[in-house]
Formats: structure tokens, C-alpha cells, sequence
């Protein structure tokens, strides 16, 4: 069995902002996640790219990736993901080939064929377009051969992007990426953080139907963790109502922006809706240390995962960082 000694932990990032900070606030504080990220050891960290939502930074994403890149030095930086069918695949390339160009090695492309918001946004995301997830697989074999020997006669060259090989990874919280993923041999990441009903399934998919590439050999799969880690579990309980009330709001309609903890949820739900709540961080590491650390072994045994990717909604930004260096110190314990 893996230990977690051999297991890649990375971050995924969200840009949450507060009800209480300005949304510059929020990425300086992305910025010192990152360099704080590095200083520890992790092997990447990733922008989600969502929008019109109040409580989400991170909606610009490769502009942001740039930010981020220009003040680090050696922390693998990307996407996690980009939602392909907001974007014309040359563009991505285009705007991923500049960055790697600037920062080679470093830069990673992880694709998602969810719009990442509501319907309404999603039409003025794609205004004059038709794309539609369908044309997915199509849209990433295009993106594919933009990073690489351009072919002879080939009409479209990405500049920058051609030849820079930046790594792609398709993202999924279904089935339809991780069969995807199998067939192109490319690594996968699921994104059980916030849907983590499929998890077993698609691992299984992924993993019975890949197929070697010049991509990878073998399958590789990262997997979305949330965490709240204090001192101890009754502190992180407490802190773990601000992502608590964050879902509530997501499920409502309401604001995203990071809400204090409050001690009791009670009165703020209902059994139904915490009931939902409940299901959607079904798979979330909520504790102390020696908590978090028992709880990621047996992920570790029941899923045998390659990489835990990890999210965090702490309201204080001090005990939010702090939450990163508890978690690799019982990687490293």
C-alpha cells in the first residue's frame, strides 16, 4: 500500500474572498499561498476557473497563473481547470504556450468540459459561439497538437505554444473525462472536493481502459481533497462552519464570500440541507492532525491515488495557511 510519505500533495485554489476583505485582498493571499506552497514542499498548485460568483477570484485564470508565476520559482502552477468549452482551444494554447514560454517546466494545463457557472453567464461567456461539451474530446486533441511539432503543412500554428509540450490533464466529476483521460493516456484528477459520488467509479474506468501515450505510461490520478486542520478537532469543527455556510449559499442562490465561523450551525439549516452539505464534502478531512492523518490513510487504502489535491475555506487567512503547513507536516510525520 502507498503511504502518504509517497504520495504528491498539491493545492487546488479558489481565490475565495471574504465578506469582510477586498477582492485584491484575496489574490495577494493567493500569492502568499503560493509561496508559502513552495517553501513546503508541495508539488502544484491550481486556479479553478469559475464565474460570476461573488465569493471566486480566481475567474481570470491564466491571467492570474501569471501573477502568481512572475513571484515563485520553482512551484509547478496551473489550471485546475480551465473550462474548455468557454474558450477557442487555440486560445488557451496560445495564452498556456506564453506562459510556459516564460516560465518553462512549470506550467500545467488541467481542462474541465463544465461551463463552471449558471447558464445565463455561460451565454455571455461563449457570445456568438456555439460550443457545446460535446465537442470536447475534439477541442483537446486540438490543444494537444498545438503544444507540439507543428505537422507539415499544418495551417494554424499557436505562437507561442507550439513545441512547449505544456502537461495536460483533463479534469471530471463523472465518467465521460475519465474514460477520456483513459483513452488519450493522459493523467486525471477527480474532482471529488465537491462531488465526490463517482470517485470510485471513474477511478475504476480510468484505470482498467488507459492506454500508455507519449504522455504516460501508466495511469496517474490526483484526487480533489477538502481540509480543515487546526490544533485540535474541536477548533477545526469551528472553522469548518465557514465552508459549511459557503455550500449553504451555493445551494441557496446566495453570496459566496467566506463567512466567519460561527459556533453552532444549528438554526442556520435545515436536516435537509444539512443533509447536502453533508454529502458534498462527504469526503472532506476535518481535524487535528492525528484526525487528518487517519483520515487520509484510509483514502490512501481505499483509492490508491497518486496525488491528494487539497482545498481549504478558512476564513482567517493566518489559520488558512497554517492549515497547508499542518498538512504536510503529516505528510513528512
Amino acid at each position: 500500500m502507498r503511504s502518504l510519505k509517497d504520495t504528491q500533495f498539491s493545492i487546488l485554489e479558489l481565490v475565495p474572498v471574504r465578506d469582510d476583505k477586498s477582492i485584491q485582498f484575496s489574490l495577494h493571499h493567493a500569492l502568499a499561498l503560493a509561496q508559502k506552497a513552495e517553501q513546503l514542499g508541495y508539488t502544484r498548485l491550481w486556479l479553478a476557473e469559475h464565474h460570476n460568483m461573488d465569493g471566486i477570484a480566481s475567474s481570470a485564470t491564466a491571467v492570474l497563473l501569471g501573477y502568481i508565476l512572475a513571484n515563485t520559482e520553482t512551484l509547478k502552477v496551473g489550471s485546475g481547470g480551465i473550462m474548455l468549452p468557454n474558450h477557442a482551444p487555440l486560445v488557451v494554447a496560445e495564452q498556456f504556450g506564453t506562459l510556459a514560454t516564460l516560465y518553462p517546466n512549470r506550467v500545467e494545463l488541467g481542462l474541465g468540459r463544465a461551463p463552471g457557472t449558471d447558464q445565463v453567464t455561460m451565454r455571455a461567456l461563449r457570445r456568438g459561439r456555439q460550443e457545446t461539451e460535446d465537442q470536447f474530446p475534439q477541442d483537446v486533441l486540438e490543444i494537444l497538437q498545438y503544444f507540439k511539432e507543428p505537422v507539415p503543412h499544418q495551417r494554424i500554428v499557436a505562437t507561442p505554444g507550439q513545441n512547449t509540450h505544456v502537461p495536460v490533464w483533463l479534469l471530471g466529476s463523472s465518467l465521460f473525462s475519465a474514460q477520456l483521460a483513459a483513452k488519450l493516456g493522459l493523467p486525471y484528477s477527480f474532482a471529488s472536493h465537491f462531488a465526490p459520488r463517482m470517485l470510485g467509479q471513474a477511478i475504476q474506468l480510468y484505470r482498467e481502459n488507459f492506454e500508455p501515450s507519449e504522455y504516460l505510461e501508466r495511469p496517474y490520478i490526483s484526487m480533489g481533497v477538502p481540509t480543515v486542520v487546526a490544533e485540535i478537532d474541536e477548533e477545526a469543527e469551528y472553522l469548518a462552519t465557514s465552508a459549511y455556510q459557503r455550500v449553504l449559499g451555493l445551494m441557496r442562490g446566495q453570496s459566496l464570500k467566506l463567512k466567519a465561523p460561527v459556533k453552532t450551525m444549528e438554526g442556520l439549516w435545515s436536516p435537509a440541507e444539512k443533509m447536502s452539505v453533508d454529502n458534498f464534502y462527504a469526503l472532506a478531512q476535518i481535524g487535528s492532525p492525528q484526525t487528518v492523518k487517519a483520515g487520509l490513510e484510509k483514502l490512501l487504502e481505499k483509492y490508491e491515488v497518486d496525488e491528494f489535491i487539497f482545498t481549504c475555506d478558512i476564513y482567517d487567512t493566518d489559520k488558512r495557511i497554517q492549515n497547508f503547513e499542518l498538512l504536510m507536516n503529516i505528510k513528512n510525520s
